[in-house]
């Protein structure tokens, strides 16, 4: 055992005998050397101001220009640290542009009646109305009282009829889109019907898209501005009502505009055009580009599964699917989704708390960059000035009457017409742009060092190589006197070794 440890010794001093023949055959300059360096570096680098401190034999000039140097060197270090700490504040600019285009994509547009379910049928099933607002809640969170009557009738509603779909109901018992609703349709000269109509479903039932994403066909771009889509509703107050005791007291027609591939919101974005009334929409186009993190808060990786665009609102409704589907086994109809379809009786017992627990711990937060739903980096959006006039006129009134066979005071509360056209053929990019890029960064600071130092990238690198070469000659220096310490023998003062291994002191 012993003999094994004095063999491993011996192998180490051997080894460490190799290292320290290995050191002291590098060439190593003399203190002479080492000095000269020092000159030729002050007297030839391109930083401007050292020379004079070399050259000058005054010492009160060596000590003037060695002030000038230190000085310059200061303000070139507080420059370039203030133009660093605007940088990593990740500031922006906004740019306005407005673009004149020869066509322009017409937007779609989502029209919903106010009241929402047929009366006969809500007259059978009166509890549809709460039915409807526990469903509507994944689209928009609202309280329901546990204690409300409501709620006991709901409760024994499920009981009694358990097989029953409010989505079939929805569909068959709500407001619906045919010739005795749509009495007329205009886009731009040609006419148009129901069939041009995609139906989706809201917070008010059953609504429809016109140029929908899916149903574009020819209506994608238009290149008339003061033209568009002009439409005439009969609402139907007779057929179709409503629960004043949810907030639905209003008799007329509600409808978003949005880009055809985003979902429709109407919960606090809809326009509302009343009965008897003619309400005239003039749109424009405005795009909005968001910087992505940290200088903006869009994050262009998130892609959604089931809409093709990215959006807020179909990411909040990706979202709550998601943690409903995860926690209750389904998937509510009104979020996207291919899983079970949520009946009554889930959407009571357990969606509708897995919507309070997803709000009460932000388990789907929209806005900023690290929330669920970011904003996005791109969208489109169409902004609205609603003006109403009396319709129709004593004129068209006695026309209608004839033309329809109603009376007219059927024709003041039932009637609804809405025109949406461009007010001019351009639109408006309003774009979030770096205040401060990379080149610009660097072009400041190459600009700070020129003006304090009269330096530049070359000058850099030659202080990177001076510093490099005496670091180099103090390491050999170190690891030789660390090996010499290591073998118990003290080291000369002052000594290098040459290429023939005579120390030279």
């Amino acid at each position: 055992m012993e003999h094994t440890e004095k063999s491993k010794a011996h192998v180490g001093e051997g080894l460490l005998q190799k290292i320290r023949l290995y050191l002291s055959e590098k060439s190593l300059s003399s203190p002479s050397d080492r000095e000269k360096l020092d000159h030729d570096f002050a007297t030839s680098t391109s930083f401007h101001g050292v020379h004079n401190i070399v050259h000058n034999r005054s010492k009160i000039r060596k000590v003037v220009w060695l002030a000038v140097v230190l000085g310059s060197v200061l303000l070139l270090v507080w420059q370039i640290y203030g133009r660093l700490i605007n940088y990593f504040t990740w500031p922006t600019t906004t740019s306005v542009e407005v673009q004149y285009v020869e066509n322009i994509e017409f937007p779609a547009v989502t029209f919903c009646n106010l009241n929402r379910f047929q009366t006969e049928a809500a007259t059978k099933f009166g509890i549809i109305f709460f039915l409807w607002h526990i469903v509507s809640k994944v689209l928009h969170l609202q309280e329901i009282s546990t204690n409300s009557t409501g709620s006991k009738e709901a409760i024994d509603f499920l009981a009694s009829h358990q097989n029953f779909s409010i989505t079939e109901f929805v569909k068959k018992k709500g407001f619906y889109l045919n010739r005795s609703t749509l009495l007329e349709c205009d886009f731009f000269g040609k006419p148009c019907g129901p069939e041009d109509f995609v139906h989706v479903f809201t917070e008010y039932g059953n609504c429809f898209t016109f140029n929908h994403g899916d149903n574009l066909q020819a209506k994608g771009k238009v290149g008339v501005s003061g033209r568009g889509l002009s439409l005439l509703f009969n609402i139907n107050q007779e057929e179709f009502t409503d629960d004043p005791t949810l907030g639905f007291v209003d008799a007329g027609i509600v409808f978003a505009i949005h880009s055809p591939v985003k979902v429709p919101q109407l919960d606090g974005l809809g326009l509302l055009s009343p009965v008897g009334t003619h309400a005239r929409v003039t749109i424009r186009q405005v795009k909005t580009v968001h910087q992505e993190y940290p200088w903006g808060e869009c994050n262009p990786h998130i892609q959604l599964q089931n809409f093709r665009t990215y959006s807020t609102c179909g990411c909040l409704k990706e979202c709550k699917a998601r943690h409903i589907e995860q926690l209750c086994g389904c998937v509510p109809f009104l979020l996207p989704g291919n899983g079970v379809e949520c009946d009554l009786q889930k959407f009571y017992n357990c969606v509708s708390p897995v919507l309070d627990h997803i709000e009460v711990k932000g388990l789907c937060t929209k806005g900023t960059h690290n929330s669920s739903c970011p904003v996005p980096c791109e969208e489109t959006e169409y902004p609205a000035t609603v003006s109403y006039s009396m319709f129709p006129s004593h004129q068209a009134l006695k026309h209608l009457s004839r033309k329809l066979n109603r009376s007219w005071d059927y024709i003041r509360e039932n009637l609804v017409n809405i025109e949406i056209n461009y007010g001019d053929l351009n639109y408006k990019i309003t774009q979030q742009q770096k205040a401060v890029s990379v080149s610009e960064l660097l072009a400041d600071v190459g600009g700070q060092l020129g003006l304090f130092c009269g330096a530049s990238v070359i000058t850099i690198i030659e202080i990177i190589e001076y510093i490099f070469t005496n670091v180099y000659w103090l390491c050999i220096l170190f690891l030789l006197k660390i090996l010499d310490m290591t073998q118990g023998t003290s080291p000369p003062q002052n000594c290098l070794g040459n290429k023939n291994g005579i120390e030279e002191c």
